[in-house]
């Protein structure tokens, strides 16, 4: 009854589905190895933002370039403050603010932004307090130059003067007439009576949309498992039927359309 299993039509319908299966499972296994490593470089960035808030603060050129390693440790810096911009948008304690931000200028030409604190409201300069005047020696965490549309940084172009909606040195190199340096520090005090800024964790190591986007693909991988050996034993239990309708001479022996198969299906029901 089963012979024809091996006629090149089950011959094809068989290596697609021993191919098909350990195909899905792999990648489904793969979107959960992505969605547990995201767990774990969550958990890391927990703990190492955790450890830097006690360790001693290094120089800056000693960090950089930031990376996942260095991003959140403590670091110093000596120059004198310039250019003072306001970053709107940002929300602290679930209210809604604004950053300000003054570029340190260092001695070696360029200039580090410095969030200073963040203020409640909408952004004013008149509200923002003035940095310190003379050379200055700073304190507070690295971070990585901020991307438009990741980790709440607004997109919104055409701000007023004086503000900027990414701390970059993309962004910040058409707004100063001097080098930035590619990352910024937070404070670890608010400067001013301004409420300090707490590090961001890094990039891809938090559990952001593509960590569960990554659970998700795991789960539409498995049932597209599930559902191949669901439309082979489908298949297979229609041409059983098939041959047994042949053998007691019900059908004329040819292989049945699909429409056909439907209607006997619906007949039986």
């Amino acid at each position: 009854m089963y012979r024809f299993l091996l006629t090149p039509r089950w011959w094809g319908i068989n290596v697609f589905v021993l191919l098909a299966i350990p195909f899905c499972l792999f990648m489904g296994s793969w979107q959960l190895g992505r969605f547990e490593e995201r767990m774990d470089n969550h958990r890391s960035a927990g703990e190492q933002a955790e450890t830097a808030k006690h360790e001693p603060a290094r120089p800056l050129d000693e960090l950089l370039p930031v990376d996942k390693e260095t991003s959140g440790r403590q670091t110093t810096a000596t120059g004198q403050y310039g250019r003072q911009l306001l970053v709107p948008g940002r929300k602290l304690d679930d209210r809604s603010g604004y950053y300000v931000l003054t570029l340190l200028r260092t001695d070696d030409g360029r200039a580090l932004p410095v969030v200073r604190g963040w203020l409640p409201g909408d952004a004013d300069a008149a509200k923002a307090p003035a940095a310190p005047r003379g050379e200055v020696t700073v304190t507070g965490a690295l971070q990585a130059s901020e991307t438009p549309g990741s980790n709440g940084v607004s997109t919104t172009g055409g701000l007023p003067e004086g503000q900027t909606g990414a701390i970059s040195a993309a962004s910040l190199v058409n707004l100063v007439p001097y080098d930035v340096y590619d990352a910024w520090i937070t404070l670890t005090k608010g400067d001013s009576g301004m409420k300090a800024v707490p590090a961001a964790a890094p990039q891809d190591t938090g559990l952001d949309l593509k960590a569960f986007q990554n659970l998700g693909y795991t789960g539409e991988w498995f049932v597209f498992a599930g559902f191949v050996v669901f439309m082979w034993f489908r298949l297979l239990r229609r041409e059983v039927e098939f041959v047994r309708d042949a053998e007691l001479g019900l059908v004329d022996g040819e292989e049945p359309a699909p429409e056909a198969g439907r209607a006997r299906e619906t007949a039986a029901s």
